[in-house]
């Protein structure tokens, strides 16, 4: 991968890379946009087959960051770091997690690091011993586990797809499939199931799905059938990259609206045909920024009745892109609204109208 070539045609103002031998941490911090504000983005630590295939998730996910941060109205940019893991399930060290802290305040603030795929709260915790620019632990930084203002996010941006369905928000008798039961997953499925919804659940974890079905009266189905499993709703709350051409063929929904990050394979393509196929998508990086507002709330100073009135905004946010898409891809309609605000400065800038 040419690097300063990919950064130019994404946007991106700053990749670093690092490495510290004594505790063998190799990471990369990707900053896509600091135009709204210093920029908010998880550590993921993963083992990636090559470090092409790092950088190149690194510079996808932060530019992800950039456009979810302004369509959460806040006035803060888009970055990520990825920890390059020498083996799968490599264990995380509090020496790498504070040499992952010292890399991370050498942006001076720039970019300030949150909890993602491979870390904990206690990792961030051994990163906020090393940096002030972190959030998401509960001894040396605040901010917690962000997976309840996610799945109350997913759940708001849900109710604009009903309503732009001619659906009202009433999920009583609704049918919703759930794919993933991790935090953000098991929060949905109790928000859905108290909102009177009944729900059908898949995850690797059996013990995760047998946790659904006794709590909330789920059914289960396999890993490999829940994608084209008949229901109303089918929220993807597991990795990205889930819903491609074949899947869209093969879906028994009227609403694709999910707490994953990067749920189409190929976002131009994938939601073009999913608006095609007459498949309502609540874009993911718009639905899925209760965490982001969480986060970046208390870093900018918010106070608990601003965060959840930010968070249902996404409701307000969601059904605007849906409006502004017309029938088309609601994918373009969003990007369509992030670039606006980036552009002109302004993070609640309203006009949006995908070209």
């Amino acid at each position: 991968m040419h690097t300063i070539e990919t950064m130019t045609q994404m946007g991106h103002e700053r990749v670093c890379f690092h490495q510290d031998t004594e505790s063998g941490l190799k990471a990369i911090i990707a900053v896509h946009s600091t135009k709204l504000g210093n920029a908010l983005g998880g550590t993921r630590r993963w083992h990636y087959a090559s470090e092409d295939d790092a950088l190149y998730d690194v510079l996808r996910l932060s530019q992800g960051m950039s456009y979810k941060s302004a369509c959460a109205g806040l006035p803060m940019g888009g970055a990520k770091s990825v920890v390059l893991l020498p083996e799968p399930n490599w264990a995380p060290t509090e020496a790498e997690a504070r040499a992952m802290g010292r890399f991370v305040d050498t942006l001076n603030g720039v970019y300030i690091a949150a909890e993602d795929v491979g870390t904990s709260i206690q990792y961030i915790d051994w990163m906020a011993q090393e940096t002030n620019h972190v959030k998401g632990g509960e001894t040396a930084c605040d901010g917690g586990d962000p997976s309840p203002w996610t799945a109350k996010g997913t759940f708001n941006g849900m109710k604009a797809c009903l309503h732009y369905a001619g659906q009202g928000d009433d999920f009583t008798g609704l049918r919703v499939a759930i794919q993933g039961m991790g935090h953000v997953g098991m929060y949905l499925a109790e928000l859905l199931h108290d909102a009177g919804a009944s729900l059908v659940v898949s995850d690797i974890n059996t013990a995760r799905v047998e946790e659904a079905c006794s709590r909330f009266g789920a059914e289960s189905v396999g890993v490999d059938d829940i994608l084209a499993t008949p229901c109303d709703i089918l929220a993807p709350c597991a990795l990205g990259a889930v819903i491609g051409p074949a899947q869209i063929e093969a879906l028994q929904t009227n609403i694709l609206c999910g707490a994953a990050n990067n749920i189409l394979v190929n976002p131009d393509r994938d939601a073009a045909a999913l608006a095609d196929s007459g498949v309502l998508y609540g874009p993911d990086f718009v639905v899925n920024a209760g965490g982001v507002i969480h986060l970046a709330g208390l870093y900018l100073g918010y106070t608990i009745d601003d965060l959840q009135e930010r968070n249902d905004a996404i409701e307000h946010t969601t059904a605007q892109i849906l409006s502004d898409a017309d029938g088309g891809s609601t994918y373009d309609a969003a990007i369509a609204l992030a670039k606006a605000r980036i552009e002109s400065g302004n993070p609640l800038q309203e006009s949006c109208h995908a070209s």
